[in-house]
């Protein structure tokens, strides 16, 4: 049984666009490569036709796995999402109780997932701490140093 897994609508479509590109713009290429390589002469010894024919079969195999998460995955509607907790894309705006720093973190799906941009995964250990809270809840999370414990000061959906 296949995961099923939760997008944004721009996760969706960037996850779309990858499996359009694939399809037709790398497949007819690696065909091309495999076209050449095989009028270069003797197969048997032909390095160039293998690496070609590996290649290809790598790239279906991408094709197939992007076909397979494309066809579990699923829109989040964001009009259904409670906004008085924290739920996939809350914004939400944390302190860590033992240094005082402030932080703000949107909860997206595992594979949208972006630290340098402030995402984080639900899967995650501050992701799974932090679903379910709500504003002045504290959240105890452990990850490999310990616990850690992070105040919610404020939820919310742009």
């Amino acid at each position: 049984m296949s995961k099923v897994s939760y997008y944004t609508a721009e996760g969706l479509k960037k996850l779309k666009d990858e499996l359009e590109h694939l399809k037709s713009v790398m497949r007819p290429k690696a065909s091309q490569d495999i076209a050449e390589a095989r009028d270069k002469g003797d197969l048997s010894e032909n390095a160039e036709y293998d690496a070609a024919k590996e290649a290809q079969g790598l790239l279906e195999m991408r094709i197939a796995k992007l076909e397979e998460v494309y066809s579990n995955a699923r829109l989040i509607d964001e009009s259904q999402l409670d906004v008085s907790k924290a739920l996939v894309l809350s914004n939400v705006k944390i302190k860590n109780q033992s240094n005082g720093m402030e932080m703000k973190y949107t909860l997206v799906a595992e594979s949208e997932a972006d630290l340098k941009t402030g995402k984080i995964s639900v899967t995650s250990p501050i992701g799974k701490g932090l679903l379910g809270k709500s504003v002045g809840e504290v959240a105890e999370i452990t990850v490999p140093n310990g616990v850690l414990k992070f105040e919610i000061l404020e939820i919310s959906r742009d």
